[in-house]
């Protein structure tokens, strides 16, 4: 099933539609209320994350479900060509960015800087959740396609294993988004900037 496409703006247009959205979408699946709460929390983090952004943003809000599984979508144009996806998919593992505390921080200001050609860096243990194609010599980075994508998940996973900082652990345990998710994705998919939370219910 997939809910109505609402279109939002980082200045407010649209969120209560979004949020009502995902209320009828938890009534419509007969979802008990811890269920439906938690499905409004994730969908007022997402709305947060695009609240957030900087300049005049728009994008699409919908919900997707499937045996249970429950993905809030964000998507968002942005000028794509082969030469500028390449430039902005070369990701630094040595820059950080002091504005983008917490899961939270991270997820919106990843997905700001993929809608924004330029300046890619990310902090090393940001560049853990990167489910990507490798090392890319001419860039000296990480370098992630079309097909790729950042995962909350194997973020997740980086941190419970101490690869990252233990930093990271205490983000994801006092973070909405850390708890309460499956998944989060940000990735590109042709000329648009999409991010997914995933939530099994």
């Amino acid at each position: 099933m997939r809910s109505d496409v609402i279109h939002v703006t980082n200045g407010g247009r649209g969120f209560e539609e979004a949020l009502s959205q995902a209320e009828l979408v938890a009534r419509y699946k007969g979802l008990p209320n811890k269920s439906a709460l938690h499905l409004r929390l994730l969908a007022e983090e997402m709305l947060g994350m695009m609240h957030a952004l900087t300049g005049e943003r728009e994008a699409d809000f919908w919900i997707d479900d499937e045996d249970g599984v429950f993905t809030l979508h964000l998507q968002a144009e942005t000028e794509m060509n082969a030469k500028l996806r390449k430039n902005l998919l070369a990701v630094s593992t040595s820059g950080v960015n002091a504005a983008a505390k917490g899961v939270t921080g991270k997820v919106r200001d990843l997905f700001e800087r993929m809608l924004e050609p330029g300046d890619m860096s990310l902090g090393a243990d940001v560049a853990a959740g990167l489910c990507c194609s490798g090392f890319d010599p001419e860039f000296g980075s990480y370098m992630f396609t079309v097909d790729d994508y950042w995962s909350l998940e194997k973020y997740r996973a980086a941190a419970r294993d101490g690869r990252t900082p233990k930093e990271n652990w205490d983000e994801l345990e006092k973070s909405v988004v850390g708890r309460l998710a499956d998944d989060v994705q940000v990735g590109i998919r042709g000329s648009k900037v999409e991010m997914g939370i995933i939530k099994k219910l």
